[in-house]
């Protein structure tokens, strides 16, 4: 059975969720400041690991290489 924290979802699927730009979460990716996985040309995302860290962030919480893949 798949849950949500297990479940990888594209950029637009993510945007959608967190209702951020999907160009700003492409960039952060690519910046490797949030988790993030290259299948072929496509980008995926933890949503509940991008989410995690972003709450970090605000926190003050620092992820160094958050890069999954």
């Amino acid at each position: 059975m798949e849950t949500d924290t297990t479940k990888l979802v594209s950029v637009r699927g993510l945007a959608d969720r967190l209702k951020l730009p999907a160009a700003w979460l492409k960039a952060e990716a690519e910046a490797r400041r949030i988790p993030s996985l290259r299948a072929g040309r496509r980008l995926l995302f933890n949503s509940s690991a991008v989410e995690r860290v972003l709450l970090d962030r605000a926190a003050g919480i620092n992820h160094e290489g958050a890069d999954d893949g």
